[in-house]
């Protein structure tokens, strides 16, 4: 698969999940999808992420979980999110040695 036709399938993907976020009741917002090689660096740097990040690939994004109005930030409140991205075929980064609750992605070449 390409990596135009594996982005394409992630954007299907990504409407999927909104959609059934949407439908179990969960509020979603927008958090970091595009992120330059320059910011993965300074991330990473940071110590906030990785140099090889997906999102320079556009195959992550990061999601704001609202649940009855309210603004969640732990990953175990995702967790049913991450259930479900990874029934799509996704990675959820929840599971990551260091958990990323907010993070889902599709992995490319080995990267997740």
């Amino acid at each position: 698969m390409t990596l135009s036709e594996k982005q394409q399938k992630f954007t299907v993907m990504i409407g999927q999940f909104i959609g059934w976020a949407d439908k179990n009741g969960y509020g979603l917002t927008l958090g970091d999808a595009y992120r330059t090689p320059t910011q993965a660096q300074l991330n990473a740097q940071a110590g906030k992420g990785i140099v090889n990040s997906l999102h320079i690939l556009r195959l992550a994004i990061d999601f704001n979980l609202f649940i009855d109005g309210k603004y969640q930030e732990s990953t175990e409140a995702y967790r049913p999110l991450g259930e479900y991205w990874e029934s799509l075929g996704g990675v959820w980064g929840g599971r990551f040695s260091k958990p990323d609750g907010n993070h889902f992605s599709l992995e490319h070449n080995g990267v997740k």
